[in-house]
Parts: C-alpha cells; structure tokens; sequence
C-alpha cells in the first residue's frame, strides 16, 4: 500500500468529469482503493474521489466518524466504504448549509448548500451493491466526493464568499464571537 499525492485545486485533473471503471474488481482498482483509504486517513480526511490521487475514474472513499452523525437513523457512522461508478439522485428538496473542507483546498473551509437526504447506489470493489438513503453530514460526504467525479470543487457551490476561510482565520473568528480568547 502507498500514500498517494493529493492534487490541490488548480490542477487540470480536478476539473475533468472522471470516466467509467470498466471492471471494479480489477486488481489494479482494488490496489487503488486500499492506497486512497491510506492516504484518506493519513490526511486525515473524510473522504476522497479518485481524481484527487490523479486517477480519473469514476470511484470514491469515504468513512462517517461517530461524532459527525444527526439524530436521524439514516445518519449513522460508517466504516471504510467504496463506491464505484456511483449514481445519486436528491430525496426531497431540503438542502441545508454546512461546513465544509476539501483535501484539495488543504487549510481552508467554507458553507456551501447540499441536499439533506440523497439516495445512492454503486458498486464495491467484488462488484456487490452498495448505497441506500442517508441523511446529514453521510448525504453531505457523498454529494462532496460525487461533484469531484464531475470535475466540481465545494468553491463552485458557494453562494455566499463571506464564509469561506482559512481554517485558523475562521476557528478564531469564532472564538471572538463565542466571548472566548483565540
């Protein structure tokens, strides 16, 4: 297994629409996706598509950690999970503001608008279904990595620049509102 180097945003490959992993049990794709889920929790992050390891195909990683669930029962955590030549489709039209980071933007965040419950399907890595209905911060880590596969970064969703940041910038903003010290 290998730490794969990150694309950051400015480079080409992240502003392509990914192609079709012809066979998703291919040893060259599992080998892959064991290298993206090292380099996912070296990061450390929350998910990762294929274009930001300079492979454009159309698959992605990603883990809901226990403190990022809602109290919904379709926003629960969940594991290492792969998805191969995913499809979406929004449940409802409830879309709500988050924060989010992107390991292509390293150091920065910001608010951007995503459906609050999707619906998704693909496949693994034996060819078996995955996907379901999820909710929260799970609907919201698909719908990120889903864009990437797309040739979309978060910026590109923003409708308001006045909360986009600097993690630091923003943490102490926050604190100053909170009455607390930076």
């Amino acid at each position: 297994m290998a730490i794969l180097k990150i694309a950051r945003m400015g480079h080409p490959i992240l502003l392509q629409r990914a192609a079709p992993v012809a066979d998703p049990t291919a040893p060259e794709i599992r080998r892959l996706v064991q290298d993206m889920f090292e380099t996912m929790e070296d990061a450390p992050g929350a998910g990762l598509a294929a274009p930001q390891v300079h492979a454009p195909l159309r698959l992605f990683v990603f883990r809901v950690g226990e403190g990022r669930t809602s109290d919904d029962p379709d926003d629960r955590p969940v594991g290492n999970t792969v998805v191969i030549n995913p499809e979406i489709e929004p449940v409802g039209d409830d879309v709500r503001l988050r924060w989010e980071g992107c390991l292509s933007l390293p150091g920065l965040r910001a608010v951007v608008g995503r459906h609050w419950r999707i619906r998704y399907r693909g496949v693994d890595t034996d060819g078996a279904p995955v996907g379901g209905e999820v909710c929260g911060f799970h609907a919201g880590v698909v719908q990120h990595e889903y864009d990437h596969l797309d040739g979309i970064l978060y910026p590109m969703r923003m409708t308001d620049f006045r909360l986009f940041g600097f993690n630091e910038e923003l943490s102490r903003a926050e604190a100053l509102a909170a009455g607390e010290r930076p």
